[in-house]
């Protein structure tokens, strides 16, 4: 297995993220934390919840005298403050004070969610991460950034909070289901295009054997994303420069996710955004037509969807309006993420709604399906 990685802030570590095949690992974190008289609360979603709570839960009750778990109905519509309100409700109710800890299973939406409830509940408790997800693994459980939809819009009341751990245990990807591990790799491929041309072409030699979930492949490829999320964070912990290159893809992407009424799962909506920014950056001379085409083959070798179904110029002027709303917007002014060329990203202000227009044209021009 992989050695650890430490996440540092001001040349401190913070926290480490530890790769395992099993949860044993969660015995040293238990350890380390020093919370062994402490009260624990696993965070989690119905569909995790069938799969991993019992024995998470084993591992915990084996190392801890008071652990409790939690459960919600599982998807983007449970994302909201009235299931934090009874995530509240729940901690109060069991007494959990200042020292304990909340642990997050699952994917984005419970690491999201269980950071904010950490982040809010008494000004501030312990968490830890355990994410079930590819795209959790390798983005949202590192950086410590976490929030809520408000009103059906991304994540618009969050707030920094730091992990205590994030402990990936790489067997859970088995019971993934195969549209969300598919989902996961376009958090990934945008990690290459932002950053590391390097790996951009690694991910292009080892798509097969990434897909077919071979070991070696597939973690080798976590580990590499971890890295460069932990370059990223740890040169700029709360977005006020670098950070930012990591919503390529995103501005465009939440939209589609919002007007698909989130039946696009997020990491369809990234691979569909960053193809609209790739686009843009294509019509700008950033990259090549030749650098263009060939991202857009990397997102449909994980196939990832690369076009949409036929839409109407007004509802990509919807899509338009719901970017004005992103939680990136800068004074009505969007901060959009180019690239030019691959592995070199920047942050561009003046990214036109004609520009916009455009690319998400050229989705349906591509071929008319997202299959």
């Amino acid at each position: 297995m992989f050695d650890t990685i430490t996440i540092n802030k001001d040349n401190k570590p913070i926290y480490d993220i530890i790769f395992d095949s099993t949860f044993d690992m969660l015995s040293k974190v238990v350890n380390d934390l020093n919370i062994a008289d402490r009260k624990i609360c696993v965070i989690t979603d119905s569909n995790v919840c069938r799969y991993h709570i019992n024995e998470v839960l084993s591992v915990l009750r084996e190392n801890c005298g008071k652990v409790y778990s939690f459960s919600f109905e599982a998807g983007e519509q449970s994302k909201n403050l009235t299931v934090i309100e009874k995530m509240y409700a729940f901690l109060i109710e069991k007494h959990f004070d200042r020292n304990d800890v909340v642990f997050a299973l699952g994917g984005g939406v419970v690491g999201d969610m269980t950071g904010f409830l950490a982040a809010t509940y008494l000004r501030g408790i312990r968490f830890v991460q355990i994410p079930t997800s590819l795209l959790a693994m390798v983005d949202s459980s590192i950086g410590g950034k976490t929030g809520v939809d408000f009103n059906g819009y991304k994540n618009m009341v969050g707030a920094f909070h730091m992990p205590s751990y994030v402990c990936i245990n790489t067997s859970v990807l088995k019971t993934l289901p195969e549209r969300e591990f598919i989902s996961g790799f376009a958090e990934i491929i945008k990690h290459s295009i932002i950053k590391d041309r390097e790996y951009f072409d690694y991910l292009k030699k080892y798509s097969e054997a990434a897909l077919k979930k071979d070991h070696e492949a597939l973690t080798s490829i976590i580990y590499k994303s971890c890295l460069i999320k932990k370059s990223v964070v740890e040169e700029d912990p709360t977005e006020k420069g670098i950070r930012a290159f990591l919503n390529f893809g995103h501005t465009i992407g939440h939209a589609i996710e919002k007007f698909s009424d989130f039946k696009l799962l997020h990491g369809e909506c990234v691979a569909l955004g960053s193809i609209c920014a790739l686009y843009i950056s294509m019509k700008r001379g950033l990259i090549s037509e030749k650098e263009y085409n060939y991202a857009c083959d990397l997102f449909a070798a994980y196939k990832l969807p690369v076009t949409l179904n036929s839409i109407s110029h007004s509802d990509i002027d919807t899509i338009i309006n719901i970017t004005k709303s992103d939680k990136k917007s800068d004074n009505n002014t969007i901060k959009f993420i180019l690239t030019g060329p691959i592995g070199n990203a920047f942050a561009d202000k003046s990214v036109s709604d004609l520009e916009m227009a455009e690319a998400i044209s050229s989705l349906i021009v591509i071929g008319g399906s997202n299959e």
